[in-house]
């Protein structure tokens, strides 16, 4: 196999011997020095069932790119776990790690002059952390999910990571008792795989395979399938065939192939933390992807998933009726996708679902036909307004109603949030606003699952809006207003909003305003001082010092 023009590999000269002597103890010979050298990075970690299983499916790949005429070279870097750390300080690491994730193989491959990356990944921010990297390097790459998990099964009916959290809220209201609250949480997950409603991991994994840098069905096939491991052989003979094409992430990743990743977003009623990866994504790519680009997506893809969390199915009830690329063809006959895009299968988006099994309708309510639209333009929309002068995300299903309009219930950080809402401080027709948890803030933008759950347990989910400068997890739902910019920590109006002030909110004209006159916000402002920072060395405080807002996409490498 010939080496690609992006080959940068130090073995093919003959004045670096140590980097020789280095290979050959790891038990490469003479006829491998000749062979490209794919670095396999792994996620994969014990901690956290979205990525236990990752590292025997990045063995498995090794196996088969080694039966290919490559070498494959297995490296790890780093997860979180969202589950694990929601509601906790721990959550403020989450979107930091993506970008940790991001560096860390952009690192390892240049500095090992490897010909190609595999990205074996699972949680939230493995997918665009490993997706940020691969178009830095610019050479052969794809990136492999490791796949949802199997619903959880209490009473006869399907549990999954959020039926734990709400399950929380009900605990608190009075409506179970602390026996069912146990029996679901240890019911709600079991075995490996992300989380299995269209949160941000089968968001993120269903998108990437829709921009071309993941297999057919790779986002669709579960964790714990017999057919998932088999996927190993089919990913090595992809990048056999990216080395011989010497087709790159930036021949594949365009602003119409992202565009086409939105589009799957909105159509699946996907998460808000789409926006923050797209952006960065697009800026990896030197791609101009503005939120003004999400709206243009959103306003013209209607939505047609009934899945979790603002609807019943799961992601395994997508690959029990045809997988993601049953929907990707449908949507592409309706003139939802460019269907020109190249992919790592080194054909066309078109060309790949060319053969792939009719969408139907009739015996299944997972997908609706556009004449049947849950809603008529997408879930994520993108508000302006005093209150977000450069923008903030909605997520609205539909559910929720198109406006809203309450008295402000103001809380400085989650954990307050938490308290107050639990102890009953909130509500019908309140406002909640969570503010000081932005990029910089939090530091770390950490996601608001906890009150939103809290919230929805607590029966209040139609009757109480909220907002933030953090982020949400892809399983809330609700009417719910996030990324707000600028944000508090940088003296952005949400800082200056007090309790019992009147915010509207409206997802007809896409506005979130502050009704207050400008006199009083310019005296609040008069008063208002920058708050020290949370953290005075190590990652977070890096994370701070670096961060670009959340309208930029929190990307650490702008500024």
């Amino acid at each position: 196999m010939a080496l690609n023009k992006h080959s940068r590999r130090l073995t093919q000269d003959e004045s670096q011997p140590a980097s020789q002597a280095m290979l050959y103890a790891v038990g490469l010979n003479d006829e491998d020095m000749n062979k490209p050298q794919i670095g396999i990075a792994s996620t994969g970690y014990d901690g956290n069932p979205c990525n236990m299983h990752l590292n025997n499916l990045a063995a498995e790949i090794k196996k088969e790119a080694n039966k290919s005429g490559s070498v494959g070279l297995i490296f790890n870097t780093i997860g979180v776990s969202d589950g694990i750390s929601m509601g906790t300080s721990g959550m403020n690491y989450s979107l930091a790690s993506r970008d940790i994730i991001a560096d860390s193989m952009e690192t390892v491959v240049n500095a090992q002059s490897y010909d190609g990356l595999v990205g074996v990944v699972g949680c939230d921010k493995n997918m665009p952390g490993a997706i940020i990297a691969m178009l830095r390097l610019n050479r052969p790459s794809l990136m492999v999910y490791g796949g949802t998990i199997a619903s959880g099964k209490y009473k006869g009916r399907k549990l999954n990571i959020v039926s734990a959290f709400e399950a929380l809220g009900q605990k608190v209201a009075g409506e179970i008792d602390d026996k069912e609250y146990r029996e679901i949480i240890k019911a709600s997950i079991p075995g490996a795989g992300a989380c299995g409603g269209m949160y941000t991991a089968n968001t993120m994994a269903s998108s990437i395979e829709c921009m071309g840098m993941a297999l057919p069905y790779n986002s669709s096939i579960p964790a714990e399938n017999p057919n998932k491991l088999s996927e190993a052989e089919r990913t090595a003979l992809a990048m056999k065939n990216l080395l011989e094409l010497d087709l790159t992430p930036k021949d594949i990743v365009t602003k119409k192939s992202i565009e086409n990743a939105v589009a799957l977003v909105n159509a699946l009623g996907g998460s808000t933390n789409a926006v923050l990866h797209y952006l960065a994504i697009a800026y990896a790519a030197d791609i101009e992807f503005t939120l003004e680009d999400f709206q243009r997506v959103s306003d013209r893809t209607p939505l047609i998933a009934d899945l979790k969390p603002s609807g019943k199915y799961l992601m395994e009830d997508v690959h029990s009726i045809g997988g993601t690329p049953a929907i990707m063809k449908y949507l592409l006959e309706k003139g939802f996708l460019h269907g020109d895009c190249m992919t790592v299968t080194g054909k066309t988006l078109a060309e790949n679902l060319a053969d792939v099994k009719a969408m139907e309708f009739e015996e299944q309510d997972v997908i609706f036909p556009t004449d049947k639209a849950l809603k008529s333009s997408g879930n994520l929309q993108i508000l302006y307004g005093n209150l977000a002068e450069e923008g903030a995300v909605a997520k609205i299903s539909g559910n929720e109603g198109l406006t809203f309009k309450g008295k402000a219930v103001v809380y400085d950080g989650e954990q307050a949030a938490n308290t107050g809402i639990s102890n009953g401080e909130v509500e019908r027709g309140d406002v909640v606003v969570i503010r000081y948890v932005g990029p910089k803030g939090g530091p770390g933008m950490p996601e608001m699952l906890k009150p939103t759950s809290l919230i929805m347990g607590a029966g209040l989910g139609k009757s109480v809006a909220l907002i933030t400068d953090g982020r949400f997890s892809g399983g809330t739902h609700g009417f719910v207003v996030g990324h707000i910019t600028p944000e508090a920590q940088t003296g952005g109006l949400i800082g200056l909003v007090e309790t019992g002030d009147t915010i509207s909110i409206s997802a007809e004209d896409n506005s979130i305003t502050l009704q207050v006159s400008e006199e009083e916000i310019a005296k609040r402002k008069s008063k208002w001082q920058t708050p020290a920072p949370k953290h005075n060395k190590g990652i977070l405080f890096k994370y701070a010092k670096s961060v670009a807002s959340a309208s930029e996409g929190c990307v650490t490498d702008k500024y």
